[in-house]
């Protein structure tokens, strides 16, 4: 059975852990394919909001099982914090979630190397979360790092003590204040890696080929957001896994032409957290009302949300390099009240109108050229059906299908999984 893919078109914070929370009754296995706990996935339901880092969001449904594939870093103390925060669901998580042998496992001295490299970048910093993710993936493909599956090896202690030692050499080169106590970091990792222990080790690769062969429906989960990925998206500035279609191919060991549904989730406007780039980005008391209606703080780091237009553009480019076969529409509520609405539909750059994302998309080389929409002023969190929108948001998404030449699926009304409306 082929496995079916969701991830997000944007800069991030599009509503993933949602969807992933809506749509697993549909399916026996959800698998996580990369990033780390710099993500934040939020469901909300029953009146209670959770956040996950690293933890797969189909964990709330007793019949899913939950992979962490080889693609994801996992920091075993934000880890076990995760954990004790579902205890108190009395949720079977010894049995439903699984860890692939092959995910590399974030130390304490990757968040200090992480701080002590953005600090030295000084106004050039790049808005990292300094959770080490940067860090990890480096000693990944730099063939150092520690994986899951060695934890199981008699000597993996000695292997970190050797890593800790040349992460130690490097923080003193950037030559950054950087104040820590590594022994009294180590304590708590130590005693988490012990959690992380009383979990279930997978080859996952071999598991979900085998789970394939044997009919179980998968679905893959993205975290972050497209135009973050480490090659396709706005370099520098961008996270350091590939956060696209192909990443689920590398992040799970999954055939290419094993790829059934590509679900791409992008908000009704546009937000980016952190530096970098962003074309329709408002600066006005609309981007405020925007961010302040949205609730936009990161679900993680709490840092702020840069608010803007929905920019077809870009989302365009998104949808190309995903192949996505669907989308799904997030916090169409937000933008209830607003007179008027703006979609970027082409780039002014260096004179020329261009439709297409360039290389760079920096303030000097382009601005955005607008096509204007009425707004409406319905309250849709508590709409159940599409015979409820009104005309002008239905004009909205027809405008955006027509452009995108994808059906848009399901459209988001609220933060409640029940607040999904399904087109």
């Amino acid at each position: 059975m082929a496995v079916d893919l969701l991830l997000g078109l944007q800069w991030g914070d599009e509503g993933k852990g949602k969807i992933v929370d809506v749509l697993t009754s549909n399916y026996n296995i959800i698998a996580r394919f990369q990033g780390g706990p710099n993500a934040g996935h939020t469901l909300e339901f029953d009146g209670i909001k959770h956040v996950l880092r690293t933890i797969p969001s189909g964990i709330f449904h007793k019949e899913s099982i939950n992979v962490i594939g080889n693609g994801v870093v996992i920091d075993p103390v934000v880890f076990a914090k995760e954990l004790e925060g579902l205890d108190q669901f009395n949720l079977d998580y010894k049995t439903k979630l699984i860890i692939s042998r092959k995910a590399h496992v974030i130390l304490p001295t990757h968040r200090l190397l992480d701080a002590a490299s953005e600090a030295s970048k000084g106004k050039a910093k790049i808005g990292s979360t300094l959770k080490g993710i940067g860090p990890t993936y480096m000693d990944k493909t730099g063939r150092n790092g520690i994986r899951v599956g060695d934890l199981e090896l008699s000597d993996w202690k000695e292997k970190y003590r050797a890593l800790a030692n040349k992460h130690e050499a490097m923080i003193k080169f950037y030559n950054v204040d950087v104040q820590y106590d590594l022994e009294e970091m180590e304590v708590e990792f130590f005693e988490a890696v012990k959690v992380l222990k009383s979990l279930q080790f997978i080859d996952s690769e071999e598991y979900l080929y085998q789970a394939q062969k044997a009919g179980k429906s998968i679905l893959a989960e993205g975290a972050q957001g497209s135009l973050l990925d480490i090659d396709f998206g706005t370099y520098p500035f961008v996270t350091s896994s590939n956060t696209t279609a192909a990443g689920a191919c590398t992040g799970l060991g999954v055939a290419p032409n094993q790829i059934g549904e590509v679900y791409g989730i992008f908000k009704a406007y546009t937000t980016r957290v952190g530096s970098g780039p962003f074309p329709t980005e408002l600066f006005d008391e609309v981007g405020a009302k925007m961010a302040k209606i949205g609730n936009e703080f990161g679900a993680v780091t709490g840092r702020a949300r840069r608010c803007g237009w929905l920019d077809l553009v870009a989302l365009k480019y998104a949808c190309q390099v995903n192949g996505v076969t669907k989308l799904m529409m997030m916090k169409g509520d937000v933008l209830s009240g607003f007179k008027s609405l703006k979609v970027c539909t082409a780039y002014n750059y260096k004179g020329e109108t261009i439709t297409h994302l360039p290389y760079n998309i920096e303030p000097e080389n382009l601005k955005p050229i607008y096509t204007d929409f009425k707004g409406w002023k319905e309250d849709l969190t508590k709409m159940t059906k599409t015979s409820q929108f009104p005309k002008e948001l239905n004009d909205y998404i027809d405008f955006l299908e027509k452009e995108l030449e994808i059906p848009i699926h399901v459209v988001s009304v609220g933060p409640d999984r029940k607040q999904t409306i399904f087109r």
